[in-house]
């Protein structure tokens, strides 16, 4: 399946791995107000996310995040039943993110 963690957790499972993609999933506009440096984007919402997220490297440890943890949750769940095994959702997303105290 995949890990859900906590902002603080996060960040520091982040920190400490190697071959890793950081990836936001909420859409242009929302990326627009607020987002982690160094992710890439990919909007669940779009129609070819599917693809596109499968075009991710298997072998690194993905680092997924949107705006309140449903939708990265989703992608984690949908990725994890393609196979793939490194997975990190943002629990809370980035309304948690923004109530932090790192």
């Amino acid at each position: 399946m995949y890990q859900d963690l906590t902002p603080k957790e996060f960040l520091q499972a982040f920190e400490s791995t190697e071959d890793k993609i950081l990836v936001d999933v909420r859409t242009p506009l929302e990326i627009e107000d607020a987002s982690i440096d160094g992710h890439i984007a990919i909007n669940f919402q779009s129609a070819d996310f599917p693809a596109k997220i499968l075009e991710l490297d298997k072998d690194k440890t993905l680092f997924i995040y949107c705006r309140s943890g449903n939708r990265s949750g989703q992608a984690c769940k949908f990725l994890a039943s393609k196979g793939y095994d490194k997975l990190v959702n943002l629990k809370g997303g980035m309304l948690a993110w923004a109530e932090t105290d790192f």
